[in-house]
């Protein structure tokens, strides 16, 4: 199954923080990484004290079923001291299932799509950057939800 994955992070060398996230990512059983987008730097969501963050969208190839792949993110998150404080505050990383395939989840642990993501500059630059041309189950084409975003807030890096 093909899946994208948000990761961004504040806190603690945010670089460094999304490589290891990677790497993690890539070192798992029945998931290879296929793709990741440059970084890109934006402010914190509804003006949120902290640093601005870096973010990035990655594809990757699974076998694990959407909640597996849930339970490999917060391990992951675990394991880089993920903080679960204010709910948009910062972090150390972030990891957001954003595309399982073309498939739509609806669980009290994941919606999937990820329900925010057409809101986020930060989540679709990224991702039309990977894949320009990638339809979003539930909200259309991805080159459409884009034009409807001020991008003027967020900068590749």
């Amino acid at each position: 199954m093909l899946a994208f994955i948000g990761l961004g992070s504040n806190l603690d060398n945010p670089r460094s923080q999304i490589n290891k996230a990677l790497s993690a990512l890539d070192q798992a059983q029945k998931v290879a990484l296929i793709q990741a987008s440059s970084f890109y730097r934006s402010k914190p969501l509804l003006d949120m004290p902290g640093p601005d963050y870096l973010n990035i969208v990655c594809k990757i190839d699974t076998s694990l079923e959407v909640l597996e792949l849930l339970d490999l993110c917060q391990h992951i998150e675990n394991k880089q001291h993920r903080v679960r404080g204010v709910h948009w505050g910062s972090r150390t990383i972030d990891l957001d299932i954003l595309l399982y395939g073309d498939e739509i989840h609806k669980t009290q642990r994941l919606t999937v799509p990820h329900p925010e993501m057409i809101n986020r500059s930060f989540v679709l630059l990224p991702l039309a950057e990977i894949d320009p041309t990638l339809e979003l189950p539930t909200f259309g084409a991805l080159r459409t939800c884009l034009e409807q975003l001020e991008l003027s807030d967020i900068e590749k890096i």
